[in-house]
């Protein structure tokens, strides 16, 4: 449970009390019954909804990832929204005491449907844009691993002209294209071996050897972006 949720939790609770003290002190409409089946049918469906409120702020709420939080504000506010409008018209049903039960079903029945279908879809959303970052991440993780080790190869170069033609080869890399495809395993393989033959290079400090592969692996990106236009 995280110090969100847990703050939430209070709030609700204080105003789960204030509605209950509400609903249960002031004194209803003179010469007109307060306890009617149409107060009951009110009452009942606000707490029904609060109930399911607090559940969706806890899935919504409960990971301590910003960015899983940040997917689920949807159905955190779809779910205020679905206690708002229940609100209202069960409110309104236990002002009117004297208003027929089935009305109250009806009407009730027909905003918790709609509230449970905003909340379906809201859950839905949630895990459509869950599996599209999962998958641009794994999508984008050749380019982005391959510049940090291009970067880390270029740090650790001994002379300025070996570190001169490893900066070529992560500014190469830096501005490729960043999406892979499965029809790139081949070419992403190659550069990947020629990357693993250019580190051993800079490692004894071949400059000969660093220039010939750090050309080859230019060529190689280069050729790797022209098959990601294509793909496109």
């Amino acid at each position: 449970m995280t110090k969100v949720f847990k703050n939430y939790l209070i709030i609700w609770v204080v105003l789960l009390i204030i509605f209950n003290v509400v609903s249960f002190v002031s004194v209803g409409w003179t010469g007109q019954e307060k306890y009617t089946p149409s107060f009951w049918i009110g009452y009942a469906f606000i707490t029904l909804t609060f109930i399911g409120q607090i559940v969706c702020a806890y899935f919504a709420l409960k990971n301590v990832d910003i960015k899983k939080t940040f997917y689920n504000i949807p159905l955190f506010e779809t779910s205020c929204k679905g206690v708002i409008l229940t609100f209202v018209v069960g409110g309104l049903c236990m002002l009117i005491s004297p208003l027929p039960y089935w009305i109250g079903i009806i009407g009730c029945s027909i905003i918790l449907l709609f509230n449970i279908i905003s909340v379906v879809k809201a859950f839905a959303t949630v895990d459509i844009v869950s599996g599209l970052d999962s998958k641009l991440r794994t999508q984008t993780f050749f380019t982005k691993s391959l510049t940090i080790d291009a970067d880390t190869l270029m740090a650790s170069a001994k002379s300025d002209s070996v570190k001169t033609e490893c900066r070529k080869v992560y500014e190469a890399i830096r501005y490729s294209d960043p999406m892979s495809n499965g029809a790139l395993a081949s070419v992403e393989t190659q550069i990947t071996l020629k990357f693993a033959e250019l580190s051993e290079a800079v490692k004894a400090d071949n400059i000969e050897a660093v220039t010939t592969l750090a050309n080859e692996v230019c060529i190689l990106v280069a050729d790797r972006n022209k098959k990601c236009k294509m793909l496109k």
